[in-house]
């Protein structure tokens, strides 16, 4: 949701105190929520006290945080999307409902964030995000932890279809090698979610200095690496439990290459030929039948 209102938490948000930012955080990604559920909910899923919610609303120039849900719930058109839990909360569904109500909850949930990439605004995001790649002469890749997979997947297909790809993987300790020759023809992916790891911040915020474009994949508006980035893909985490997911972002990666691969062209299509030569070349696939559509595996 593009409204007044979070426009004015964005542009303060390094100004507010560190409680308010989380509370600031919950308003900007939760549209939804915040103009459905009462305040105290609200407070207790964003972890912070009900006074900080009220605080935060005056400090908007709200006479207090009903008024701040009136803007919410008068742009909001959308159902209410599902929202992590905490172990204990897993737990008691389970005694409650068994196997099948987690599995079903936890793909409602992922149908959900899915959904929202067939939405204008997601759709603009991925688009701009595949322009910047596709006119790049070098792109740089890097997510730690959780995100590593899809930084991976980045680098892979993107090198399927031809495009000079680096993964940042930290080999031997050379992580800062690898972008030592970024510039401003090149595009660095960032993933990472909160609570953000330190390495790939700082080789946003390096890549940014040397005059390098940035595409943010990250899970609000709000984090460090959104905020310098010429294009944000933005993916849901949340899901009943007690882990975040990655499917959303896998996703954005699988929907983010297509558009690369369409950009590229007749370009593309000649270098999947070539890989597909190589493949058949050193007998990668058990079964010839498998080099294909499968062949990236």
């Amino acid at each position: 949701m593009d409204c007044p209102t979070t426009s004015l938490i964005k542009n303060n948000y390094e100004r507010f105190p560190r409680q308010m930012k989380v509370a600031a955080r919950w308003l900007v990604d939760h549209p939804t929520e915040v103009a459905l559920l009462s305040m105290r909910e609200q407070a207790r899923r964003a972890r912070v006290p009900p006074a900080t919610l009220t605080r935060l609303a005056k400090r908007l120039g709200f006479d207090g945080f009903d008024k701040l849900k009136e803007v919410f719930a008068d742009r909001v058109r959308e159902r209410p999307e599902s929202f992590g839990g905490s172990g204990e909360e897993l737990l008691a569904r389970a005694e409650i409902g068994g196997d099948g109500v987690l599995i079903c909850d936890t793909v409602n949930a992922l149908q959900g964030h899915l959904s929202r990439f067939a939405q204008p605004p997601a759709i603009a995001a991925l688009a701009a995000a595949a322009d910047l790649i596709a006119e790049a002469k070098q792109i740089f890749c890097v997510g730690r932890r959780s995100s590593f997979p899809i930084a991976y997947l980045m680098h892979h297909v993107g090198s399927l279809l031809g495009s000079p790809t680096t993964l940042i993987d930290g080999m031997g300790g050379a992580s800062d090698d690898a972008l030592r020759s970024v510039g401003p023809e090149d595009i660095l992916l960032a993933v990472t979610v909160n609570p953000y790891t330190r390495f790939t911040v700082q080789a946003a915020e390096f890549a940014v200095s040397r005059g390098a474009k940035l595409v943010a994949l990250t899970d609000s508006e709000l984090s460090p690496i959104a905020k310098i980035s010429q294009a944000v893909i933005r993916v849901r985490t949340e899901v009943p439990s007690f882990i975040h997911t990655m499917t959303p972002a896998l996703a954005a990666v699988e929907c983010l290459m297509e558009l690369v691969a369409a950009r590229r062209g007749s370009f593309a299509l000649r270098a999947l030929a070539d890989h597909e030569e190589q493949l058949m070349e050193f007998e990668t696939y058990a079964l010839k039948s498998g080099v294909g559509k499968n062949s990236h595996d």
